[in-house]
């Protein structure tokens, strides 16, 4: 089994000779920066493979320490207050000592400081009179909704709510690519926000004034494993102190406003640098092609293994009412965890990437097909079974001329279901690395792009009816249905 699995990733991972893979969160600074890096290194003769959207903070660093990506962009302020867990503001020297024992270290700050910010719209602002965080101490009538990561770190909300004596304030989470649009119309009245942010001009929000200096300084700085090459290290290093908060601003509001890719933005950002870059943008169809065939790889490999471990284990166990239960009870408590929740709980075993993305799959899709087999198998009518134990049949033939012609339309049934919440499910392995159509997904919900997010969500949504009629299709030609008798 395991010899098998390995020759199916085969072509998922491929043996190119040691590419330099380059991380990134998924919000929009952390897409273009890290384009930035992959753009740099490429144009100076090394192979990249990008990892971009992983699903926070902690899955980017924690890739970053087992080896799994080599270099993703993170902030001074995320690396001392949510993952070093250091008090006050220390500087870059104080923060390497820290990675150094865990084989990481910091490169030089590209410059800008993208600093936590609490926004408001402007009309609620001038409204209200809100000039400092201060201001909203009185304002619980405002939703507060904050992006969920933001919720949870130590540098976010809880410390926030203490020091602004906001603890009273009911608060909810929303992705961080939706809150601006949402803050817009309207739906939600406070949110966080990047300083260097595009969107912050573009929806006319106030930033209110961190009037108790709480929010440490973020400056931005490629992380790197200590299994990146030195020469690259040094390449990376002449990125130091190339881009201010204005440059920062402008090059998010590339993105945001004139709907440029971050390849696009990248690559001008480094011509202006004077680094000719040569890299050459997928077209819109060689990027749906390269995303389906990741899609159906995925799906077809955690699919492929589901049936044949599904009907092993309905083969084997169908006979015994009991075993039968606890085997469709153990695998319908796999249904009740969140599917970004499962793939989240694959990275400390398998890591990111494909792997885990195949074993969460795998376990979504084994519900239906060992529910609907043992189910079938286990009600075939009885007297049917004894006729064909009378007339001598043993048991692999009662099972091959009996048992599985009678059962297989429940069989196909489990089988198409089981296709068609794993070609769902299958979108969110983008947050782990695993590529697929949710890649345009996860990037058009940064930019609150519908187009892009279409681009992900409407070929996803026709391979699973195409999956759907390929095995009525097959399931016509393979069970035998009795005829009607001409009257």
């Amino acid at each position: 089994m395991t010899r098998l699995l390995f020759l199916l990733l085969i072509p998922l991972t491929g043996f190119a000779a040691d590419p330099i893979r380059v991380g990134s969160k998924n919000f929009n600074e952390s897409y273009l920066l890290s384009e930035v890096v992959a753009q740099l290194l490429e144009t100076n003769g090394y192979e990249v493979e990008r990892k971009f959207g992983l699903g926070g903070t902690l899955i980017c660093y924690e890739a970053l320490k087992k080896g799994e990506i080599d270099v993703y962009v993170e902030y001074t302020g995320t690396l001392s207050q949510a993952i070093l867990d250091l008090p006050g503001n220390p500087g870059r020297e104080t923060l390497n000592r820290e990675l150094g024992a865990l084989g990481l270290k910091l490169l030089a700050e590209f410059g800008f400081n993208n600093t936590y910010a609490i926004a408001v719209r402007q009309e609620v602002a001038e409204t209200r009179a809100l000039e400092t965080i201060g201001d909203l101490a009185g304002q619980a009538d405002l939703p507060f909704v904050f992006s969920h990561e933001f919720l949870e770190r130590e540098d976010g909300w809880p410390g926030l709510a203490a020091r602004y004596g906001l603890a009273g304030h009911r608060v909810q989470g929303i992705e961080h690519g939706l809150a601006y649009q949402a803050i817009s119309e309207g739906a939600i009245g406070v949110t966080d926000a990047y300083s260097t942010d595009g969107e912050l001009v573009r929806y006319d929000l106030k930033v209110l004034e961190d009037n108790l200096a709480y929010f440490p300084s973020y400056f931005a700085a490629p992380l790197v494993g200590e299994q990146l090459p030195e020469e690259a290290r040094v390449l990376l290093e002449t990125l130091s102190g190339t881009i201010d908060d204005q440059r920062m601003q402008a090059m998010n509001a590339d993105v945001v406003f004139k709907g440029m890719s971050f390849g696009e933005v990248a690559q001008g950002f480094l011509a202006s640098r004077g680094v000719v870059s040569e890299v050459r943008g997928q077209s819109l169809w060689e990027s749906l092609l390269r995303n389906t065939l990741r899609h159906l790889q995925l799906t077809g490999i955690a699919l492929g293994f589901a049936i044949l471990i599904g009907m092993s284990l309905s083969l084997m166990v169908y006979r015994s009412e009991r075993t039968s239960a606890v085997i469709i009870y153990v695998s319908g408590l796999m249904q009740t965890i969140p599917s970004i929740a499962l793939l989240a709980l694959m990275i400390p075993v398998f890591g990111i990437g494909v792997v885990p993305a195949i074993v969460a799959l795998f376990l979504y899709s084994l519900l239906p097909i060992l529910r609907n087999a043992i189910t079938a198998l286990a009600n075939v009518d009885p007297t049917l079974v004894k006729v064909g134990q009378a007339i001598g049949l043993s048991q692999r033939e009662l099972l091959r001329h009996v048992l599985l012609p009678m059962s297989l339309p429940a069989i196909f049934a489990g089988i198409r279901t089981a296709a068609v919440i794993s070609i769902g499910t299958a979108t969110l392995a983008a947050f782990i690395g695993a590529g697929g159509l949710g890649d345009p997904i996860v990037v058009g919900l940064s930019l609150d792009d519908v187009e892009l997010i279409l681009q992900g969500a409407i070929p996803a949504a026709l391979l699973a009816i195409v999956t759907e009629l390929a095995f009525g299709l097959l399931e016509n030609r393979l069970v035998r249905r009795p005829r009607r008798k001409r009257t």
